[in-house]
């Protein structure tokens, strides 16, 4: 069984006119498993909705005891992308468990979202690598500490 939490982020924002309005809305995820055609062998628990520049160190605690009281040993976090290394990097002390962040650099709403996608590779990701904490986005696998956003580019990359 693959535990599933959801923190908000661009994944799951709804954009409400041309002035760049938002929240974060209820979670996408169920729809993007069914639509890639995975219909069981997960669970999902909402954590939070907030976008990742809202999130706190008492958040990311709530993240990581989550993850700790979990049964599972494969666990994907649905995550914004402006701190999601930062989340991961919280996460490093756990060492028995397969952690994998996941996000989307376009609303999971939008027609040219990577979301879908992305969420599928961490699906893949988070089955076949060993314990340990990643950030699978756009077709690569990061380890925690080892990775940044650049937000010029709008990807990960190694550091």
């Amino acid at each position: 069984m693959i535990q599933i939490f959801t923190t908000g982020g661009t994944i799951d924002k709804v954009y409400f006119d041309a002035n760049s309005e938002f929240e974060i809305g209820e979670s996408l995820i169920p729809e993007l498993l069914t639509e890639s055609n995975i219909h069981d062998g997960y669970a999902i628990h909402d954590l939070m909705r907030k976008d990742s520049l809202q999130l706190t160190d008492t958040d990311r605690e709530a993240i990581r005891e989550a993850v700790v009281g979990s049964a599972a040993g494969q666990i994907l976090i649905a995550h914004g992308t402006d701190t999601m290394a930062e989340t991961a990097q919280a996460l490093s002390a756990i060492t028995d468990k397969t952690i994998v962040l996941l996000g989307a650099m376009q609303p999971a709403r939008m027609r040219r979202s990577d979301a879908v996608f992305n969420l599928g590779f961490a699906w893949s990701a988070v089955q076949l690598l060993p314990a340990g904490i990643y950030i699978a986005m756009n077709g690569e696998v990061f380890e925690a500490g080892a990775v940044r956003k650049n937000l010029k580019a709008q990807r990960f990359e190694r550091i």
